[in-house]
């Protein structure tokens, strides 16, 4: 795969392992790190934090896609997230950015604002005028697979949502055809190649086991071609497997992480910027010869 620029940055895949960290711009975090009430100098404390850690790309959303979680309208997430996107690039002017949505109206104002990726949960599947968006701007895209249904999550209060019952064929070759699928989407829409990252959905519509398999054999969605987003971070698989919550998944993620970098993540999309980094360092210095 070629190298490839966002913002300021280059991107050399296989290289090492790229670290993003996550800016909850919204009160309903699953994992208890919403900013949408925090005073503006405090996300971008929180931003700084991340960068100094080694952060390589800042993912800035506003509505929350915990199991269970309720929608925000276009407005109100767009109202959310473009002023930090703005206050970042202003106070960060080499941060790559990222927007978090799935809706053709916030990602266009993110990238106004001055985002540089969009990162779709849904693939280009919710919006259809998304992927032109992507082509018009000529960005990075983030297409995830998806096939989260509200009739499928459960809720326990301490360690949060989980899906349950969700129906695969073949685990590993539906995930890898939907996300081809998406693919089509986006090249449809005039989105190169080069530009397009691909992210397995860890977390979104599969259960516990389905989870863990899929992290496992990531090798697997790698070989389609494409760089590969990993996004396990504080997710319920690791709490249900711990039997902890949240706020005490640190090192449940970072078992994750290694294993997924050994698998081929090129970008990991983290809570714990600093302990994460670290891992995918030491994981790197093991794996990549």
């Amino acid at each position: 795969m070629n190298p490839l620029k966002i913002g300021s940055k280059l991107f050399e895949w296989g290289a090492r392992t790229y670290v993003m960290g996550i800016l909850n711009i919204t009160p309903d975090s699953f994992s208890g790190d919403g900013l949408l009430s925090a005073p503006s100098d405090t996300v971008l404390e929180q931003a700084r934090r991340f960068i100094l850690s080694g952060a390589d790309i800042l993912d800035v959303g506003g509505e929350s896609t915990r199991p269970g979680a309720q929608t925000v309208s276009a407005q109100e997430e767009l109202e959310r997230t473009a002023p930090v996107i703005t206050a970042l690039a202003n106070e960060f002017p080499e941060a790559v950015i990222s927007i978090d949505t799935y809706k053709a109206a916030v990602a266009e104002a993110a990238l106004e604002a001055g985002a540089h990726i969009i990162n779709d949960v849904w693939g280009f599947r919710a919006d259809p005028e998304i992927a032109s968006v992507a082509a018009k701007y000529a960005v990075p895209v983030i297409l995830m697979h998806n096939r989260s249904r509200p009739s499928n999550a459960q809720v326990q209060e301490r360690l949060g949502g989980r899906y349950i019952g969700m129906e695969y064929a073949d685990l590993l070759e539906d995930v890898r055809h939907e996300l081809m699928e998406s693919v089509m989407l986006a090249r449809q829409a005039g989105v190169r190649d080069e530009n397009i990252l691909l992210d397995p959905g860890i977390g979104f519509g599969k259960t516990l086991e389905q989870n863990l398999e899929l992290l496992n054999r990531l090798d697997e969605i790698k070989s389609l071609g494409f760089p590969i987003l990993l996004g396990p971070s504080r997710k319920s698989f690791i709490g249900y497997t711990l039997n902890l919550p949240p706020d005490q998944r640190v090192e449940g993620t970072a078992a994750t992480v290694a294993v997924g970098i050994a698998r081929g993540a090129d970008i990991v999309r983290v809570h714990d910027v600093e302990y994460m980094v670290r891992v995918a360092r030491m994981t790197d210095a093991i794996t990549r010869k």
